[in-house]
């Protein structure tokens, strides 16, 4: 990701706010990318003004590190860096919708492990609707196998070693002005905008990392 270390900066969107019509709505998309994005990274530059020997991390650094910060810095960097991280994994990991068929390593996997996508996406629903409040569903990375896995509010799967492939957001903001309540209708629609290209690339960069 670029823009990673101290200030922080809202990059602009790959794409136009109204380009993930008719799945996810324009005001949706720009209320979740203007308003609650940039107030974790106004909360984060905040939060680490006054401390320039954290000004250093980078984002990552700032969520695995947080645990070994007083509670008084580890609460709001857990949540305000996790919140960036994961919103960017997620704005990034969508595009326009597209009848071109996914194609790379990654879907090759997915059908290795899962057989096909269509039972990948089933099982990726399952974890996304079991969700109880707010969070996150994730593709990720581990010990040479793809998982999906989940994180409450803004929790990230790095701190528990995993590599992020994709991520999706079912915290109400991302999709109550369109699907009110029906976080099943909003699942649906975001499998239709799903950037593969950019999730292939994400699994390219996690098989090259050391297992630890």
């Amino acid at each position: 990701m670029e823009n990673n270390t101290y200030p922080f900066v809202n990059l602009p969107l790959p794409y136009d706010y109204n380009a993930l019509e008719p799945y996810i709505d324009a005001k949706t998309m720009a209320i979740h990318y203007d308003v609650y994005l940039q107030g974790y990274i106004d909360k984060l530059n905040q939060t680490i003004s006054e401390f320039p020997e954290l000004q250093l991390l980078t984002l990552e650094e700032l969520i695995v590190g947080s645990v070994y910060l007083l509670e008084a810095l580890q609460v709001p960097i857990q949540n305000n860096a996790g919140g960036i991280y994961n919103h960017r994994m997620y704005f990034n990991g969508m595009q326009e919708p597209s009848d071109r068929q996914p194609q790379g390593q990654l879907i090759k996997m997915i059908e290795a492990q899962y057989g096909n996508l269509d039972n990948f996406l089933y099982a990726f629903k399952k974890e996304a609707m079991g969700i109880f409040g707010s969070g996150y569903t994730w593709l990720v990375f581990d010990n040479a196998r793809l998982r999906i896995t989940t994180t409450a509010n803004q929790k990230n799967p790095i701190t528990l070693g995993f590599c992020p492939i994709m991520a999706l957001d079912v915290w109400e903001h991302a999709y109550f002005l369109k699907h009110y309540n029906e976080r099943s209708s909003y699942i649906d629609d975001w499998f239709q905008v799903i950037n593969w290209d950019k999730a292939n690339e994400n699994y390219m960069e996690c098989i090259k990392k050391p297992i630890i």
